[in-house]
């Protein structure tokens, strides 16, 4: 099943794949995957480095590209099906997330157990 990377997950696979679990290195290094990062991910890294709370490198999102992994765009009806989602999950980010793993079929790598609250194939980083 391909992979969607949850913002911390995508930092962690660009800058310190260490601190992912052996079980998530793999996934994310399997030939036979491919891995997605979501635009909603780049909107909500880009705002916590506008306010301080992290630091990013430059060109974090050519890296991003470069090593393969795939942008994925929000779409209206992606952002439909967030809104339609139960409120287990009160993170407009993270409810973006669930809503294009639902809707594109991708399993969700993340450290949150929130996101097991919903129909989503989930990897723990």
């Amino acid at each position: 099943m391909n992979l969607l990377l949850d913002s911390h997950a995508l930092l962690w696979a660009l800058h310190d794949p260490t601190r992912l679990s052996a079980l998530a290195r793999d996934a994310v290094s399997d030939p036979q995957r491919a891995v997605y990062f979501s635009a909603a991910s780049a909107w909500e890294l880009e705002l916590k480095a506008a306010k301080g709370k992290l630091a990013l490198p430059a060109e974090w999102i050519a890296a991003a590209t470069a090593t393969g992994f795939i942008e994925l765009p929000v779409t209206a009806t992606d952002a439909r099906m967030s809104a339609q989602l139960p409120w287990h999950h009160n993170d407009p980010f993270d409810r973006m997330l669930i809503a294009q793993a639902r809707h594109h079929g991708l399993q969700l790598a993340t450290r949150d157990p929130l996101m097991s609250a919903y129909d989503v194939p989930c990897l723990a980083v």
